[in-house]
């Protein structure tokens, strides 16, 4: 059985035009669950947040701007720091607009992260057990 990936990073948050302001980002992934990545975003001991990210998606996103939905992402570089920076667009607001926050990573600590999934499930070797979805859907679970 492959156990499952868990990294915590410091990432830095900026909703709307404010200042960045650091906050954790918890990465975790599940080989049950080969093509996602979670990610929980926390800060003084609240959830402020909570995301589950398509795995590929991710790596792209540190090579290439990726996403049209409520999740993009794009690399940068902030004068020698290469960050990936996603963008989330949230439920709806009482003025009509959408929440909305952006967050740097450090990109090689995303990489690094990516490469320990990698480890567990190598890229293109993700499997879906269909039969067992299924029976767990039909079982109520």
């Amino acid at each position: 059985m492959n156990s499952p990936v868990h990294q915590t990073l410091v990432v830095q948050l900026q909703a709307g035009e404010t200042d960045r302001c650091p906050v954790f980002a918890h990465l975790a992934y599940d080989p049950a669950d080969p093509f996602a990545l979670t990610v929980v975003f926390s800060h003084d001991g609240h959830v402020l947040a909570r995301w589950t990210l398509d795995r590929e998606m991710v790596a792209e996103g540190l090579l290439r701007p990726v996403g049209i939905g409520d999740v993009r992402m794009r690399p940068v570089t902030n004068g020698t720091l290469d960050e990936l920076r996603l963008e989330f667009l949230g439920d709806p607001r009482t003025d009509g607009d959408r929440h909305h926050a952006v967050v740097y990573a450090w990109a090689p600590a995303v990489s690094a992260f990516l490469r320990d999934t990698y480890a567990v499930v190598p890229q293109g070797q993700e499997e879906v057990r269909v039969d067992d979805f299924l029976a767990e859907v039909i079982a109520g679970g």
